[in-house]
């Protein structure tokens, strides 16, 4: 076994057994060292967005001081989720290594499928409504102006 994912699945066990969220562990690894690594908390916070790869993003980025992971490798227990998989985009971390597939995760009693049909047509799993404001629209053009701003 990879010794990178056996450190992710540790930390799933640690987070599980001590009952701070679900069978889930990730760490980011750059350059042959670990940045971070955490488990699910959700329970332990009542945060639903405090899943494994979510903080050890969070602490990577802070650790590194960069949104910019691009020079980093996730390893994670499972299959990422949606929300998930969003923040390895917008971290722009490039590749992933898994330990269990979406069908393993929802034999264990968590169906992250429903939530890939919903992403794909979100209007059918939550009333959006578009309040159109120019005030909001000025937000972008004076973001475009802004001549200290930076991109990512």
């Amino acid at each position: 076994m990879n010794p990178w994912m056996e450190v992710a699945l540790n930390e799933a066990l640690k987070g599980m057994e001590s009952n701070e969220g679900g069978p889930f562990g990730a760490l980011i690894v750059r350059g042959g060292t670990i940045i971070s690594q955490a488990h699910n908390e959700v329970l332990k916070t009542n945060d639903p967005t405090a899943h494994a790869e979510i903080l050890v993003i969070r602490e990577a980025s802070q650790k590194l001081s960069t949104y910019d992971l691009s020079e980093c490798t996730l390893y994670t227990t499972c299959y990422p989720c949606p929300m998930c998989m969003g923040a390895i985009f917008w971290a722009r971390i490039p590749t992933v290594y898994y330990a269990s597939s979406k069908e393993d995760a929802e034999e264990g009693g968590f169906n992250d499928k429903v939530f890939y049909t919903m992403i794909r047509t979100p209007e059918i799993a939550v009333n959006l409504h578009y309040t159109k404001s120019e005030k909001a629209k000025a937000l972008f053009a004076h973001w475009r102006t802004k001549e200290d701003r930076q991109l990512y």
